[in-house]
């Protein structure tokens, strides 16, 4: 029999962290993050962590995993992902997987596996020169002339996953994208109930802009100073993360506060976009209009009706 998961996606700030754990504390689970940026230490306030209080008493995994400057891959996701599966499933509790980070999600809902692609250090670093000294759109440029599917869905400042995608085309001689949709193909090893969470556009931006304003009041500003007194740099890939890069930018003076402030409610509004639009492209999501369960109560009786209904089926 295989083993079930929830899945609960959706865009930033549309309130999955708050939603996952009353769905937990509903169906007896245990909640793992899928959060690309939740993964760092130390990155609390501008990865929107949820603090203990937040949890309810409901344990949650991949949350803290590594230092800022070490290295995270999509791979080691899955399988520290599939290990805390593994375990909660054998405590009689279902694993609910939180989160907006598509590629993460897609590597448990999906068979993807590059492990036909070496590592090559040597090939990493070289394009890494390219785009310090050309910039992140010629390396992006590079990519599509050999993956545009790959070249429209990534952002250009997106290094760490062009940079991926190129160094699987050179070892392989095929494009992520080619990979990716024949691992599609492949029967996953979970039974998944997949909810997705939205809501009418400008109320969604409405919530990010509001939580931006409540970032910088929890302390973001002084959360990058501590990053950059410990050594960390703008130039690594944690902080690339939407908020540690623009405050990097004004700590260096190049915007002042307020800029600084719409340049990431603007960029994070963007990435709300392109997550709706990449969970969009899935058929088995079961959405979950906002508007329409415009409560708490509603929406979550709304999301354990429908688990309890498709897994009663299987």
């Amino acid at each position: 029999m295989k083993k079930r998961i929830v899945i609960i996606a959706g865009p930033t700030a549309s309130g999955k962290t708050a939603i996952g754990v009353e769905v937990a504390k509903l169906l007896k689970g245990e909640v793992i993050s899928a959060d690309s940026m939740q993964i760092y230490k130390y990155m609390d306030i501008g990865s929107a962590k949820p603090t203990k209080e937040e949890m309810q008493g409901i344990p949650h995994y991949m949350i803290d995993v590594v230092n800022p400057e070490e290295e995270f891959s999509v791979a080691l996701f899955r399988k520290l992902a599939g290990q805390y599966i593994d375990e909660i499933t054998e405590r009689g509790n279902i694993p609910i997987i939180v989160g907006g980070t598509g590629l993460y999600i897609n590597s448990l809902t999906y068979n993807l596996d590059f492990s036909e692609a070496s590592v090559d250090t040597a090939y990493r670093e070289y394009l890494g020169e390219i785009a310090k000294i050309h910039g992140s759109s010629y390396l992006h440029n590079m990519l599509k002339e050999i993956d545009e599917e790959s070249y429209n869905r990534l952002h250009p400042n997106d290094i760490k996953r062009i940079i991926r995608a190129l160094e699987v085309y050179k070892y392989t001689g095929k494009t992520i994208s080619e990979i990716q949709l024949k691992s599609k193909e492949k029967e996953t090893e979970y039974e998944i109930a997949y909810i997705g969470l939205t809501m009418n556009r400008e109320k969604l931006y409405e919530r990010i802009n509001k939580r931006v304003d409540k970032m910088f009041q929890m302390g973001l500003v002084d959360e990058v100073k501590k990053l950059k007194e410990m050594g960390y740099t703008k130039e690594m890939t944690s902080m690339q993360g939407i908020g540690y890069k623009e405050v990097f930018d004004y700590l260096d003076n190049l915007y002042t506060l307020e800029e600084v402030k719409d340049i990431i409610k603007q960029s994070s509004r963007r990435y709300a976009k392109r997550q709706l639009t990449w969970f969009r492209r899935e058929d088995r999501i079961y959405w979950v209009d906002l508007d329409i369960n415009d409560t708490m109560d509603k929406a979550v009786k709304n999301i354990v009706n429908y688990i309890e209904g498709k897994f009663a089926l299987l």
